[in-house]
């Protein structure tokens, strides 16, 4: 009986680890632009391209090591986080594929998002400019501060996406999401916005351009006027929001606002 019952279990254990390498070919089998990583890294690699053309074009050379560093800490610091979410979060990894001002539902959403994306090159390309054309020069230390404030803000986005999976990348509510309140949710209402603030302030520093920070106020107004529209959104949509945000007095940089 002994033997029966080792050969029963050995036929058992042989059987669910042929289904699990059926299983895991038919998953490698499907298109790779069907799932969520491939789809993110897709989108992920078109980024770093355009950033790549708009900076080292604006220079008007390749000889730009601050823009190498740079280009390395975001493209770096994006695909670890895809990779942390493509295994831990599929579902929220899905919700940031789908982004850009065509996907908002929202009208005014759709303005606010293409003009976001113009604020974010001019980030880009004024400090590309400010290298090509010698308008400022930052000391050494300033763009080691600026690197580090990429990495900064960077490191509140990861916290924010491993505390609330519904961080869409669209202004909507999901039938089962509910108000997050702990976690970096605790200190801002926003947390999100805020560590994109801190990692926008980095990248003119990063990137050697003291010129480049007067890219950065309209930049921030329309952060300010996507949260503002946001909030409108969830005060509406979202049930116990109204009682967070009462809770919550800051929206974006604690103590002040």
């Amino acid at each position: 009986m002994a033997v029966t019952r080792r050969l029963t279990s050995s036929r058992s254990i042989a059987r669910q680890r042929r289904a699990e390498r059926a299983d895991r070919a038919r998953r490698y089998s499907q298109p790779m632009s069907g799932t969520p990583m491939w789809r993110a890294a897709a989108g992920l690699t078109n980024l770093v391209v355009v950033l790549g053309v708009v900076l080292f074009g604006s220079a008007g050379t390749i000889r730009f090591i601050e823009g190498w560093v740079f280009l390395g800490l975001f493209a770096g610091a994006s695909l670890a986080i895809t990779i942390y979410l493509a295994r831990n979060d599929p579902a929220l990894l899905a919700r940031r594929t789908h982004a850009g001002p065509l996907a908002e539902k929202e009208r005014s959403q759709k303005v606010i998002q293409a003009v976001a994306g113009v604020s974010f090159l001019s980030t880009i390309m004024v400090p590309a400019l400010d290298r090509r054309f010698g308008w400022s020069h930052e000391p050494l230390a300033l763009v080691v501060v600026g690197d580090a404030l990429i990495l900064v803000g960077f490191l509140i986005v990861f916290l924010v996406f491993r505390q609330n999976t519904y961080t869409s990348s669209v202004i909507e509510v999901a039938s089962e999401q509910r108000v997050i309140e702990s976690g970096p949710y605790a200190i801002v209402r926003h947390p999100m916005y805020a560590g994109a603030l801190v990692l926008l302030v980095g990248i003119p520093m990063a990137l050697g351009s003291l010129v480049g920070l007067a890219a950065l106020p309209p930049l921030a107004a329309v952060i300010v006027w996507r949260l503002l529209d946001e909030e409108r959104f969830l005060v509406e949509r979202l049930p116990g929001y109204t009682a967070y945000r009462a809770k919550s007095r800051y929206r974006l940089i604690p103590q002040i606002w």
